[in-house]
């Protein structure tokens, strides 16, 4: 029997689902014996490209609303041009701080329920000034090229093991995409005997 799994997740702040699924992943990391290994990504990565986005966009928004009822979330869309990015490229800091989780919730909050650009620096350090991080360190963190490029590096990573869209959850060689397959991920992680006792 094995001790603990390592549950990666592909994620990029800019996607509706990726917002559905910071309010009900958390379960995964509370109730299971697991290795939880963000994997951060920035621009288009993870999600349909920009021609087939746009004809996307009216379904996606029904789609989302109608998980947003069902979880009693707001749900009010940041601007189009939002680009997640300088977000990803943060929550690399928040993980080192221990900060990761409430960084999470925060500018997905931020940017779905409240509708704000969290490409826009000044509002990123609000958030992270919120959570406990310090400003001038994370728009260092947010801006640095090397940071970006482990987004990137993300991706390949996660193209690399068959993902094709985020969320998505890998365990072994298990791939669950999307925040409604978080159940599976947890029917998955029970049948392991992971459970936290």
């Amino acid at each position: 029997m094995i001790e603990s799994a390592d549950v990666y997740l592909y994620f990029n702040f800019r996607s509706p689902y990726c917002y559905l699924a910071s309010k009900t992943l958390w379960q995964i990391i509370d109730d299971y014996k697991v290795h939880f290994v963000w994997r951060p990504l920035g621009g288009w990565d993870g999600r349909s490209p920009p021609d087939v986005a746009v004809k996307k966009l009216p379904i996606a928004r029904q789609d989302m609303a109608r998980f947003a009822r069902r979880l009693g979330i707001p749900v009010n869309p940041p601007p189009k041009t939002t680009d997640p990015t300088l977000a990803g490229a943060g929550s690399l800091l928040a993980e080192e701080k221990g900060l990761l989780r409430p960084y999470i919730v925060e500018v997905m909050r931020k940017e779905w329920a409240d509708g704000m650009d969290i490409g826009q620096l000044d509002i990123l350090l609000d958030v992270g000034e919120s959570i406990g991080l310090d400003r001038d360190e994370l728009a260092s963190a947010a801006q640095d090229p090397a940071r970006q490029a482990v987004l990137l590096e993300n991706w390949n990573e996660a193209e690399a093991k068959g993902a094709v869209g985020v969320p998505t959850f890998i365990i072994g060689e298990e791939i669950f995409w999307g925040q409604d397959r978080i159940e599976f991920v947890l029917e998955y992680l029970r049948e392991k005997r992971l459970s936290r006792l």
